[in-house]
């Protein structure tokens, strides 16, 4: 899927685990073939996390499982914003995300799906099209926040791809609870969405742009 020419990949996560539930597999793929992956999140929801933990255990989190798949410390950039207000500050994310472009200049820019119902996720893609509408984007799958997806790009991955995932997700201990994070689920939809292409396993993404 990722040809020769896309060396900087760029990873917009309106959350901290996002990317990994999205796209964790292939961020592991791509690394392995030596590809650059830059990961941007934009909340660590302190105001959502439950009682027992620390309000900042998933800054924690993430640099774990941001480790596992293979993302050097550097390249992971962490924001502020408070958790279901994004939509309140569309300009100072959408001028993050130009200063993100400028410094990074990406081949390739991986977002959460234009009909994400999450209001977060919904104002990255918005703000992320805005920023990089001549760029190629692609949209990851998070068939709980999808109110429909069209697959229409296929990452075809090996089980090891899968089972990094898996392990980086299990960095997140504060969202154990969170029916998604079901390892069985997440081998599951890959599985399923490896079977609609002839493959082991898959990840799939909508096509936004693409440009050769």
């Amino acid at each position: 899927m990722i040809n020769n020419q896309i060396e900087k990949i760029l990873i917009l996560a309106p959350h901290t685990d996002d990317g990994e539930f999205g796209c964790g597999a292939s961020i592991h793929k791509w690394i392995q073939q030596g590809k650059t992956v830059y990961y941007a999140t934009f909340s660590a929801c302190k105001q959502s996390v439950l009682p027992e933990f620390p309000e900042d255990v998933l800054i924690t989190e993430v640099k774990a499982a941001t480790k596992v798949l293979g993302i050097v410390p550097e390249n992971l950039l962490l924001f502020d914003y408070e958790v279901r207000t994004f939509n309140y500050h569309r300009q100072e994310i959408l001028d993050d995300l130009i200063q993100l472009r400028e410094k990074i200049k990406p081949d390739l820019v991986v977002m959460p799906s234009l009909n994400d119902i999450h209001q977060d996720h919904k104002t990255i893609a918005e703000e992320g099209l805005r920023a990089f509408k001549f760029f190629s984007i692609l949209s990851y799958e998070m068939p709980w926040n999808n109110l429909v997806f069209n697959t229409t790009c296929f990452n075809t991955l090996q089980e090891a791809d899968v089972d990094k995932k898996i392990e980086a997700l299990k960095e997140y201990k504060s969202q154990s609870h969170r029916p998604y994070s079901n390892p069985t689920f997440i081998k599951g939809l890959a599985l399923s969405r490896g079977i609609q292409v002839n493959a082991p396993f898959a990840e799939v993404f909508e096509v936004v742009r693409w440009k050769l």
